[in-house]
């Protein structure tokens, strides 16, 4: 039997998560290019909920306005007040209900703080529940340290009994390694009841959803436990240690994909990648490299060392090296670094180079063409198979408004050159060392703006006497005499 299509899926998200310490709702700190939230909708959705319940609190209008960005097809009830876990339920079922929805079929609860939990986990609960014919069924863990969690205490016969929580356990309960992850599949219908029969008698003086498993029970309905395989899926993180942890965890199952899928990472420990990365076979990501975003390494590319890409495509049998790119297009064997700067709209068509030292910014650079050394290339069109000279710099900006530099195919221009635009430099034309180019050049012209070249002799004797300049160039002329 495969699981159904739950009718809802509900997630915690309204506590304030103080542990924190920050001005950020919990739920949104980020790891590997989501937000904890984030993370737990992605696996959410995997199950194809018919309807998505958000449980917000604290700081809710941050949450809600990220909910609208990622996914905004969801639901959000809003608790006002923290009053436990089981009121939180309580506001997504009025929620649904105050939009005419009435639950039925299988209702999954998660919490908004577990980012390395699985669609395949949440689908295995669901598929044990719906087999098992249960009323509720508690996603359960097993932890070399239960301390503080609530404990799954099963009969004789390994028979799912209760919850009982650290406190209120036994030594014999307390040593029991299997615990409560928090989340559970419901029977919709049997949830919608129970959750208005939650008391609040207790020390905290909060309802708590742990509770309507005794009570569903204790009206004679089946419950049952399903063990999650990997206990880091269903750990919540409290504070920025945790966070730290969960994003190395979730860093590593990364890379293990995108190695199984053959590319090679040669130093896993000091490799970063987002959730959203992919890198085609025989992919090289050397060690210090970061690839955030929907950054894409094509087939034999070779990323790194020590580079970080954000939103960038890499085309196949490339080569980026000691490199920051954020948004930017990387053709096929194409050359960047060591120690360029890609900006967004930086398009590097197949076979460029752009060397050391140089940035480009909202430009595409054409086939075969080279900016090798310490330039700047903003707002331009640069045609097939150009050199651009070292030390150029495209002036794209009057103060006000930004203008487009085109430079034509097979152009050659030389080094220290100033690009004023708007200003075209035709097809094969050429530009001196020093030029100011401010006017258009036509196809196969020179381009030159420096005068002659003038000598003073003497000038540094005169105006600069006494100086280390001045004495090396009095024993260079008295060497000379003495040489005629």
């Amino acid at each position: 039997m495969s699981a159904s299509r739950p009718a809802a899926v509900i997630v915690l998200a309204a506590g304030e998560g103080t542990r924190m310490k920050s001005r950020r709702p919990k739920v949104l700190h980020e790891i590997c290019g989501r937000s904890l939230l984030g993370h737990v909708l992605a696996a959410a959705a995997e199950l194809e909920p018919e309807r998505t319940v958000v449980v917000v609190g604290h700081a809710r209008e941050q949450v809600t306005e990220h909910l609208k960005a990622i996914t905004p097809d969801a639901v959000t009830a809003v608790q006002e007040e923290q009053n436990g876990t089981g009121h939180a339920v309580r506001m997504a079922v009025e929620a649904l209900r105050a939009q005419g929805v009435e639950l039925s079929g299988t209702v999954v609860l998660t919490c908004g703080d577990t980012p390395l939990l699985r669609g395949e986990t949440l689908r295995g609960l669901v598929t044990a529940h719906e087999e098992a014919g249960n009323a509720v069924t508690v996603l359960s863990a097993r932890v070399p340290d239960p301390t503080g969690y609530g404990r799954v205490v099963r009969d004789a016969d390994g028979v799912f009994t209760a919850i009982v929580e650290h406190a209120d356990a036994t030594e014999a309960q307390r040593a029991v390694d299997e615990i409560n992850s928090g989340m559970y599949a419901f029977d919709g219908a049997l949830l919608s009841q129970v959750v208005h029969r939650l008391s609040a008698d207790n020390a905290k003086g909060e309802e708590y959803i742990t509770d309507a498993v005794a009570l569903l029970r204790g009206d004679g309905h089946r419950v049952g436990a399903h063990t999650a395989s990997d206990r880091t899926e269903v750990e919540g993180v409290n504070d920025r240690v945790q966070l730290a942890e969960a994003r190395r965890l979730l860093n590593a199952r990364l890379l293990e994909r995108l190695m199984r899928g053959g590319a090679t990472v040669v130093d896993p420990a000091s490799t970063w990648v987002d959730v959203d990365v992919e890198a085609g076979r025989d992919a090289v990501i050397e060690p210090q490299t970061q690839l955030q975003g929907r950054t894409v390494v094509g087939e034999g590319a070779q990323v790194g060392p020590s580079t970080v890409l954000c939103d960038t495509e890499v085309g196949e049998g490339a080569a980026v090296s000691h490199t920051v790119a954020r948004e930017a297009v990387i053709g096929a064997e194409v050359t960047v670094g060591p120690y360029a700067y890609l900006r967004p709209g930086a398009r590097l068509e197949r076979g460029v180079k752009v060397g050391t030292y140089v940035e480009v910014k909202n430009s595409v650079v054409g086939e075969g063409s080279k900016v090798p050394h310490l330039t700047y290339v903003g707002d331009a069109d640069i045609g097939r198979g150009v050199n651009i000279g070292a030390s150029s710099v495209f002036v794209n900006y009057d103060g006000v408004n930004k203008h487009r530099t085109v430079i034509g195919d097979h152009a050659r221009t030389g080094s220290d050159n100033m690009f004023v635009a708007p200003v075209r430099v035709g097809d094969g034309a050429y530009t001196g060392a020093g030029t100011v180019v401010r006017e258009d050049v036509p196809p196969g012209a020179l381009a030159v703006s420096a005068g002659s070249q003038r000598n003073i002799e003497g000038w540094v004797e005169r105006k600069r006497p006494g100086t280390p300049s001045a004495q090396a160039a009095e024993r260079a002329r008295a060497g000379s005499e003495e040489d005629r």
